[in-house]
């Protein structure tokens, strides 16, 4: 079961292809399951709790079948490790994110007896000793972890101590994964990273970041679309924004996280931006692309955030007209700078979310109000919830629900947008 971010997916899918190639078969039953696997979040406060009370419902599990073993993995594991065991006994495993490739070895050793934690940062590439990807059930759209790990130690964030320094795997890696997913269906691939755009390795003595790997991945033949995330405003050089105005196999949708629209809390924040520097990316990015969907984070109630604090990331998001975004109330995390921090008042965090809300939301209508009654190619993924019906990606990453056959999975289809949802859009095959 996975918690939390598009990185975990992936993990959790090669997790899955290590323990198959162990011999393991998949389940979505519990009660048949040998081995029960969360992979866990630590961002906010209630993902971690969420996970305690799931590990709870499996007590009778527990009583039931005796053999079975439980599993903690993710950002939890690593933060939390010997103390998971001690809060909740009926776990057996602990594995941190940069040790699951040891997952099969953890498993033999459980069949010994006791218990196994494992939540060191190997020196050893963890990719190069997972199985190749051999998932033959893949969807059409797939991640790809090129980065992992973040060096911006932003003062409410985890990420450093949970996935450790930025690494970037090598080209050759990347290329080579790459063409396999694509040898399986894949046609749009999306790279993943706490920091994607800070991606820099090496490939025959010459520098590859973002927009080479971007620009090589596009000559692979079957790979129809390309998609990154997730980004810092630091990170977004030149040749990445010339990108979106010279390569079609790259969607017009950059998610871009600001975090607030004050200057004062960004420094706060540790986040090394201006609101003047991150406006003068997206303005760069425009110009390439005058259609490009814009995405955001934004946190409210951060430690010292007053309410002209508060009004300038309203001014900002009015400013920036948004076509999706992610916004929270602040979360202490033990550990980071911002926990020792005062906090600001929960009925007043309360307050100013519900209004940014109000305002995103307005302006994701406002987007996807400006779509109806054209085209746009809708790449189709799988079977919808309706007899009849098909669900797809427009470019701008929206769902879209059609009437049409699951022949159509994996095709690109021209579509045209008859209306709109809170989330989606709804459209018909020309």
């Amino acid at each position: 079961k996975t918690y939390g971010c598009q990185m975990n997916v992936y993990d959790s899918s090669r997790m899955s292809e290590a323990l198959v190639s162990e011999g393991f078969d998949i389940t979505e039953n519990t009660d048949d399951a040998d081995f029960i696997l969360l992979n866990t979040c630590h961002i906010r406060e209630k993902a971690a709790e969420k996970i305690y009370s799931e590990l709870g419902r499996y007590r009778v599990l527990k009583d039931k079948n005796p053999n079975l073993k439980i599993g903690v993995a993710g950002c939890v594991a690593q933060a939390e490790g010997e103390e998971i065991i001690k809060r909740q006994p009926l776990v057996d495993l602990v594995v941190g994110p940069q040790a699951y490739h040891r997952l099969p070895t953890m498993l033999k050793k459980l069949q010994e007896g006791g218990r196994s934690i494992d939540i060191e940062f190997p020196t050893e590439d963890k990719f190069l000793h997972l199985p190749k990807v051999n998932n033959k059930n893949l969807k059409p759209s797939a991640f790809l972890t090129i980065q992992e790990g973040c060096d911006k130690f932003c003062a409410f964030c985890v990420v450093p101590y949970t996935r450790g320094a930025e690494v970037s795997r090598s080209p050759n890696d990347l290329m080579d994964e790459a063409y396999s997913l694509t040898e399986k269906g894949v046609v749009e691939i999306t790279l993943l990273g706490q920091n994607v755009n800070a991606y820099l390795s090496q490939r025959n003595g010459s520098k590859w970041n973002l927009a080479k790997l971007i620009s090589e991945l596009a000559r692979i033949p079957e790979l129809k679309r390309i998609r990154f995330t997730t980004s810092h405003p630091n990170d977004m050089c030149d040749s990445l924004i010339d990108l979106f105005g010279s390569e079609t196999k790259l969607m017009p949708y950059l998610h871009l996280p600001v975090q607030s629209g004050s200057n004062k809390i960004l420094k706060a924040m540790n986040r090394r931006h201006t609101v003047a520097h991150y406006l003068g990316v997206l303005e760069r990015v425009r110009e390439r692309r005058p259609d490009i969907a814009i995405s955001g984070d934004f946190i409210v109630g951060f430690p010292g955030e007053s309410d002209t604090d508060f009004q300038e990331t309203i001014e900002l998001v009015e400013r920036v007209g948004y076509a999706q975004a992610y916004s929270f109330k602040y979360s202490s995390r033990p550990g980071t700078p911002a926990s020792d921090l005062e906090e600001v008042e929960e009925s007043i965090k309360s307050k100013r979310l519900l209004e940014l809300q109000a305002v995103l939301g307005e302006q994701q209508k406002k987007f996807q109000r400006k779509m109806i009654g054209n085209e746009y190619p809708v790449l189709i993924e799988k079977q919808g919830r309706e007899a009849g019906q098909v669900v797809g990606r427009s470019p701008y990453l929206q769902p879209v629900f059609i009437n049409g056959s699951t022949d159509l999975v994996g095709e690109i289809v021209s579509v045209r947008m008859k209306s709109y949802r809170t989330n989606s859009l709804e459209g018909e095959i020309l």
